[in-house]
């Protein structure tokens, strides 16, 4: 076996020793038992797969032991033995104690009793993550992370095998979860990291221990637990902080039109690299121009060259997505060949979804999340779009003192650039409010209670050709209102006679 070629259960119990790579004599047998990728959803167990039961809200992961390992797994990580059955390996926390050597030659499937299962998992991705030669990647931001990632990877992917975090995995138990999946084979990982409060960034960077750090903005989102933008600043700062000196590889990539991201740079190690919409970037953008649908056009500059790129992004402010992707594809010494086929790749723009909606209108489906500044630039991507135009509006979550006012902004946009505004639930209402004191004539604006209301409301607004954007906080549950719109109407379903 390659050192480090792919995760062993080996690896595992090195991991929860600290002691190394597992290469002794005495654990050859678990040194052959490779694990194709790790789980805690036991349901999603597959042959040769680790399963690691955590104790949730409402299930206990602990329940489900048995049905991972029918499922497959061959290794377990847990707090508490599963009721003995034949065939079942136990390795007590104990053994984790002495010296290496000293551990049972345990087989599969095996269970390996620990005092907590998260703080398990974290540290034997830190060692996992520690084995590999790789560059990593970290991402952060209030708004934005997500697409900023999915563009960094597919920028990265055109020389280099990478790794990055699947979703939204980017919390103390995502992360390490990603970072599990690395194998030999991999040259860079770009991994999401988010947070709730203070000291969770710099959690994930000990574990993650990135090279290169990218913050794209800070926001309001979560200013419900954080209290004040200057301290949802600082933890977003704890990323650039924890990267390596300049002189050991480490680079913080900064967007410089963000003036708390742009005060970051006094506070890492790392050498600068900063993007935005002014020449006093390292790279900027200009001559930016919607194409609707069909994407975004605008010309980088760096250094003196200039590259004209059109992306499949949608939106003016899409731009600076491709920016920092553009510069983390720089740092890592990419071709201006290689990011634009990055920038390029359809695959990145996965939030908002265009989707066809009834009687010849189209859906635009940017229902995953919400916060003020992503529904002001989803209305102004509406803004850019042709034809009759209704926007649904629902709840924004977690914005603390800036709640109302956040809502407020959205409102006063919202009037700006709709024909219709169907706003849906509590704090929906305020949008709906403001939009109507900003002088949206009142039979354009409809309020709902519920999502089921707003779609009885917009079976009776969209007559044909309308675009329609449908936006809210995850907690809201907006996607019932996509598929309620884009389900074929009762008795005429694809496939089926019509009369």
């Amino acid at each position: 076996m390659i050192k480090g070629e792919t995760l062993t259960l080996a690896d595992l119990i090195a991991g929860l020793t600290e002691q190394g790579r597992a290469s002794t004599e005495a654990l050859s047998e678990a040194a052959s038992v490779q694990i194709s990728r790790a789980v805690i959803d036991s349901r999603l167990a597959t042959p040769g797969c680790l399963f690691i039961a955590l104790r949730g809200e409402q299930r206990d992961g602990h329940d489900f032991i048995a049905e991972a390992i029918g499922r497959g797994a061959v290794a377990v990580i847990a707090e508490k033995a599963p009721p003995a059955e034949k065939g079942y390996w136990i390795l007590d926390s104990r053994a984790f104690q002495c010296p290496i050597s000293n551990v049972p030659n345990i087989q599969s499937p095996a269970c390996l009793i620990v005092p907590d299962s998260l703080a398990a998992l974290q540290q034997v991705a830190a060692h996992w993550r520690r084995q590999q030669d790789v560059r990593v990647v970290g991402v952060t931001g209030s708004v934005g992370k997500t697409i900023s990632k999915e563009a960094i990877a597919a920028v990265l992917r055109q020389r280099y095998r990478t790794l990055k975090s699947e979703g939204n995995y980017n919390n103390e138990i995502g992360l390490p979860l990603t970072l599990l999946h690395l194998t030999a084979a991999h040259e860079r990982a770009v991994l999401e990291m988010g947070m709730y409060n203070l000291g969770e960034i710099a959690q994930l960077a000990r574990i993650a221990r990135p090279q290169v750090g990218v913050v794209t903005n800070v926001g309001p989102t979560h200013l419900e637990r954080l209290g004040t933008i200057e301290r949802i600043a600082q933890a977003k700062a704890e990323l650039p902080q924890a990267l390596p000196p300049a002189e050991e590889g480490g680079v913080a990539v900064l967007n410089a039109d963000d003036e708390r991201v742009a005060a970051m740079a006094g506070q890492t190690p790392a050498r600068l690299f900063t993007y935005g919409l002014t020449p006093a970037a390292n790279l900027w953008a200009d001559e930016i121009e919607s194409a609707g649908l069909a994407g975004i056009r605008f010309a980088l500059h760096y250094q003196g060259q200039t590259v004209h790129v059109h992306a499949p992004l949608l939106g003016r402010h899409s731009v600076h997505t491709a920016l920092c992707a553009a510069a983390v594809g720089l740092v890592e010494g990419l071709t201006w060949e290689e990011i634009v086929a990055g920038l390029q790749d359809p695959s990145v723009q996965l939030r908002l979804v265009v989707v066809p909606g009834p009687a010849g209108s189209t859906l635009l489906d940017d229902t995953y999340n919400a916060s003020p500044a992503s529904c002001l630039a989803a209305l102004r991507l509406l803004a850019e779009l042709q034809g009759r135009k209704i926007a649904v509006l629902g709840d924004m979550y977690e914005l603390g003192s800036f709640e109302e006012e956040g809502h407020r902004l959205v409102g006063r946009q919202a009037r700006q650039v709709a024909d219709r505004l169907v706003a849906v639930g509590r704090l929906g209402r305020i949008i709906g409010e403001e939009a109507l004191q900003a002088g949206m004539p009142a039979e354009a604006v409809h309020l709902a209670e519920t999502n089921e209301q707003a779609i009885a409301l917009l079976h009776t607004l969209i007559q044909g050709g309308e675009v329609v954007l449908i936006k809210g906080s995850r907690g809201m549950k907006m996607e019932q209102i996509v598929a309620a719109l884009s389900r074929p109407p009762a008795g005429r379903q694809a496939g089926g006679k019509q009369p």
